[in-house]
């Protein structure tokens, strides 16, 4: 086992972006022969950042190789050259939202015929339990779909992982929306703030993913990220901040109704962050659920992996 597991080759679309550069480094780190798409030059233009990144993968080890959606042929022959792709292309609107794209992805993969297990861009609300999501919101979750339809109907072997919140967007500013950062005096409470969410370090989430990637559990099957120690609700995530502050921050109860109507005026993206909010806060569709014969949970199935605790990492920002 040890052997097939060193030599499985991984490809990381969307290498350089907030989920995929942690990806790369924590299939690096498990010893994987790890290839990181690179755009053209052309493409690339003077986003030197970008490109150090790159260079930095480089320098870890990682393959660099030339691919772009914009040529066809290329992407299929990056993906002839490894075992396993891993899209992390961004579905959120306020950065760039490219879920579709995956389309062409699957495409390549269809035609090179040798990918044994692809995991598409997830990673936070099940798409396949949000049937019902608010518009404009449900655009995030209708793309995922079509995508996993596209990987089904091309009997393509998957693994989809999802169901945790970011800490960075979710924790470290209390699940404040708007702000990065914790608020040092009043804060923002969703209903009664008791609603359970799954929040998780995204070096955990990373580190997760990688572990399923050559895992006859995990085939073609939805993997949860639920651990039990990283279930806060909102009214705790506060209370470990004022612990932290030494001080108590004045709670702002919003009600549902209220909530909801904070979305008239606002921009697309806004719209969109609010139908999301929605669901995690009010809703609780991250946790609201049995994880049934389609799915695992994560913890349970790599006990080994030590994640990141929310009063570890929220201590970062006192």
């Amino acid at each position: 086992m040890s052997n097939e597991k060193s030599n499985r080759k991984v490809l990381v679309v969307g290498g350089t972006g907030y989920i995929g550069r942690r990806i790369v480094k924590a299939s690096l780190a498990q010893g994987y022969p790890t290839y990181v798409l690179q755009r053209p030059a052309a493409e690339i233009g003077l986003d030197i950042e970008k490109l150090e990144m790159l260079l930095s993968f480089k320098k870890q080890g990682a393959h660099l190789v030339e691919g772009s959606f914009s040529d066809f042929q290329s992407l299929v022959d990056a993906v002839k050259k490894v075992d396993v792709v891993i899209c992390t292309m961004s579905g959120v609107h306020f950065r760039s939202h490219n879920l579709m794209l995956q389309l062409k992805l699957v495409e390549a993969i269809k035609q090179a015929g040798n990918v044994k297990r692809f995991l598409p861009s997830e990673f936070g609300l099940d798409p396949a339990r949000m049937g019902h999501a608010l518009e404009p919101g449900r655009v995030t979750f209708d793309e995922k779909m079509k995508v996993r339809k596209a990987i089904e109907d091309a009997k393509i072997p998957f693994t989809y992982v999802c169901g945790a919140a970011f800490a960075g967007y979710f924790a470290g500013n209390l699940s404040q929306m708007g702000t990065l950062v914790p608020p040092k005096d009043k804060v923002l409470v969703y209903g009664d703030g008791n609603t359970k969410v799954s929040i998780m370090d995204e070096d955990d989430i990373a580190t997760y993913t990688i572990k399923t990637i050559d895992d006859p559990r995990t085939l073609n099957k939805t993997l949860y990220l639920r651990p039990p120690e990283n279930l806060p609700t909102q009214r705790e995530l506060v209370q470990i901040w004022e612990n932290l502050l030494g001080k108590k921050l004045e709670k702002i109860f919003i009600s549902k109704e209220d909530f909801l109507a904070s979305m008239k005026g606002m921009d697309f993206a806004g719209q969109v962050g609010v139908g999301h909010f929605y669901h995690i806060f009010y809703e609780g569709s991250l946790t609201n659920f049995e994880i049934g014969r389609e799915g695992e949970e994560a913890s349970k199935l790599y006990p080994e992996v030590k994640y990141t605790r929310m009063d570890e990492y929220l201590k970062v920002y006192a």
